[in-house]
């Protein structure tokens, strides 16, 4: 567990900065009939216009700069050739690096017309990650964050992929501690003051088992019912969360499309 100064995390909050606008870059392209690759395309030559370069390309060998994960995957999709189609999900996982520290955000992103129940799927992860955050904060356990996830969104049926979790970040990707989506409260390690995570709920609406694509990156559910993901980046405190990274610019831009 690596405690951060004042000054490393201002570093990380421009580096989630960078990361939550090339978010909202990227959903102004969002439509049927667009590759994935324009996508990842569009996401790389933003991130460098911001002086940074992407976080993810070259990281254990991935080969681009978003993760995009459609319908029942879960994460870690490779951008390609796939065109997104109507009533599609899919979720955009996005890092960074400036100045020697990292970025992390991801948004699960609906397009056109999708169904009621996939829509539901994706307000209740974005809400559980919401409700985390209050429970984000010095003195607190890493396992009263797992805790609120999974009873609130297995409230509604849904359930928790196990093998996959929220990380520290910093000058690594991923740092210690790991934190998972399913926990007891009071369970893990308490939090300090000055500690940087990524909390990052994955929620599927069916099953919570998943399995690895021939790819070697691709993980989908089981039973192919689709799977949610959100992502942000905080720096505890004392009394509240400090939220690095933000939905905002994504949120401006989706809502200026309505």
């Amino acid at each position: 567990m690596v405690i951060k100064s004042t000054e490393e995390i201002e570093l990380l909050r421009e580096n989630a900065i960078i990361v939550s606008k090339t978010l909202a870059e990227v959903a102004k392209y969002i439509k049927p009939g667009v590759k994935t690759i324009t996508l990842d395309e569009i996401a790389e030559t933003f991130i460098r216009s911001e002086g940074a370069v992407p976080g993810f390309k070259g990281y254990r060998g991935f080969p681009a700069t978003l993760c995009t994960s459609i319908n029942e995957e879960v994460v870690h999709g490779i951008p390609g050739e796939r065109v997104l189609k109507n009533g599609d999900i899919v979720s955009i996982d996005c890092g960074c690096m400036k100045y020697g520290y990292y970025g992390d955000s991801a948004y699960t992103f609906a397009v056109g017309d999708v169904e009621p129940d996939t829509l539901n799927l994706l307000k209740r992860t974005k809400e559980s990650l919401f409700k985390a955050l209050d429970v984000a904060v010095a003195g607190l356990r890493i396992g009263d964050i797992s805790s609120v996830i999974q009873e609130y969104v297995e409230s509604f049926g849904y359930s928790v992929v196990r093998e996959l979790v929220g990380h520290g970040i910093g000058k690594e990707l991923h740092e210690k501690p790991d934190i998972p989506n399913y926990g007891r409260r009071g369970s893990g390690a308490k939090m300090t003051e000055g500690l940087t995570i990524c909390i990052e709920p994955m929620i599927n609406m069916g099953v919570k088992n998943v399995v690895q694509g021939k790819d070697g990156w691709t993980i989908r559910t089981s039973d192919k019912m689709p799977s949610a993901h959100f992502e942000l980046t905080v720096a505890i405190r004392k009394e509240k969360t400090d939220v690095l990274s933000t939905f905002q610019y994504i949120e401006e831009v989706l809502n200026a499309e309505m």
